[in-house]
């Protein structure tokens, strides 16, 4: 039996580690390498806390050149952040990813569609489609966040085009290789208020990043809570 001689056995490690140990200090020096790394920023500003959140949710840099943030889609889901919108998931995972101290000081609850009950003629369709329909009369300003159904969007584009409410935001970030890249560039021709990433890359993390970092950017910019005058 071969053993080899690691830091177990008594040798010393030879792989330094970053000092950094609790979940602020982690945060932080993530963000610091991050700036540090971004050779050429794409973004400023709103645009490029969001894509550095991203970055620091999936550890790879190379999402800069995938992703889609207008100022314009970013103004609109901050106003509607800001006034307390519902906020959809097409999955669980994106749901549990959204910190609920982070969107409840605005006003706003997530919720995952897919958990919502769906009209009969829905049916015959996948779950995410199913969902969509069944929120179509609560989509007017709200947020939508998908990281997983391509689907889904899909079946926004077909609700937009049957004449329903647009949302305040799209967040498009579905993964995988049958219709993601598609759809979100579809999402992208459409003119709706977007964020996306681009190709087959995306996921349930990324899609409650992003909304995370929208809130976060929400609450600095939001109002200070009013105090009551004294006796009253």
């Amino acid at each position: 039996m071969i053993r080899h001689n690691n830091f177990l056995n008594g040798a010393a490690p030879e792989i330094a580690l970053d000092p950094a140990c609790t979940p602020e200090s982690i945060e932080a020096r993530s963000f610091a390498i991050i700036e540090e790394e971004a050779d050429i920023r794409p973004f400023s500003g709103h645009a490029w806390k969001i894509a550095r959140r991203l970055i620091h949710t999936s550890g790879d840099m190379t999402l800069l050149d995938a992703l889609w943030l207008p100022d314009a889609a970013i103004s609109s889901g901050l106003r509607a952040l800001r006034a307390g919108a519902p906020i959809f998931t097409d999955t669980q995972m994106v749901l549990s990813g959204i910190a609920e101290r982070r969107i409840a000081p605005l006003g706003c609850k997530a919720q995952c569609f897919l958990a919502q009950k769906t009209p009969p003629a829905a049916q015959t369709s996948t779950r995410a489609r199913a969902g969509m329909e069944a929120v179509k009369d609560s989509l007017n300003n709200a947020i939508l966040a998908i990281g997983n159904a391509p689907t889904a969007l899909l079946a926004l584009l077909d609700l937009m085009r049957e004449g329903c409410a647009a949302p305040a935001l799209v967040i498009g970030m579905p993964v995988g290789f049958v219709n993601a890249a598609q759809s979100k560039e579809l999402l992208i021709q459409s003119g709706l208020p977007c964020l996306v990433l681009r190709g087959r890359r995306g996921g349930s993390p990324l899609a409650a990043a992003a909304v995370n970092a929208l809130a976060i950017i929400a609450a600095e910019g939001a109002p200070p809570p009013q105090t009551p005058p004294a006796g009253a």
